[in-house]
């Protein structure tokens, strides 16, 4: 390797970053573990996701997800309720777990197709959490139906959706409002 050609190779991730998707994964859990218990608890969830993608971009916030996702998988206890495993991504509500990494990719795709200002951000935001939702109803449906039997669209999304609609929008109304005030903190 040649002088001229390690100086033009730069790392797929700089310390920074890494620094940057832990602390998102991290916040991930504490806004998780701040719950109140229902069929589908009521978290901070989305908010710390909105807040990531916002304020770290799509790439270092979907890799807190992925992290998130992780660490929650091997049995650290960062979902709602101070728990984790793979039981929980596998069991009614893991879908909505799983939406969030989909939330991401509709802001990663979004960060290279659309255009950049904030009427696109909370539209990308909204597509992202309808894609969330979408996921997280088949997931449980499924999940349910197999375990008690049939069950409506109607009554999952009684159960799952219509009561975190209003509370997910101010969520996100919120963390983009926080995103936009650390953004000059934030090195990109």
């Amino acid at each position: 390797m040649t002088m001229a050609s390690s100086k033009t190779a730069q790392p797929r991730f700089r310390t920074l970053d890494l620094v940057y998707i832990a602390a998102g994964a991290a916040l991930i859990a504490v806004c998780s573990w701040i719950s109140i218990p229902t069929a589908i608890p009521f978290t901070l969830q989305t908010f710390a996701v909105f807040l990531l993608m916002s304020a770290l971009g799509g790439k270092r916030g979907t890799l807190s997800v992925l992290v998130y996702l992780m660490l929650g998988a091997v049995g650290l206890p960062v979902f709602a309720g101070f728990t984790g495993g793979i039981g929980i991504l596998l069991g009614n509500t893991g879908g909505y777990l799983a939406g969030f990494l989909l939330t991401g990719v509709v802001c990663l795709l979004a960060e290279r197709f659309a255009p950049k200002n904030l009427l696109t951000e909370i539209l990308v935001l909204v597509m992202g959490l309808a894609v969330c939702y979408a996921f997280g109803t088949a997931w449980f449906m499924l999940v349910y139906m197999k375990a008690n039997g049939p069950v409506g669209l109607g009554t999952v999304l009684g159960w799952c959706v219509f009561p975190f609609v209003l509370p997910d929008l101010v969520k996100l109304g919120l963390a983009l409002t926080a995103a936009h005030r650390i953004a000059p903190y934030i090195r990109k």
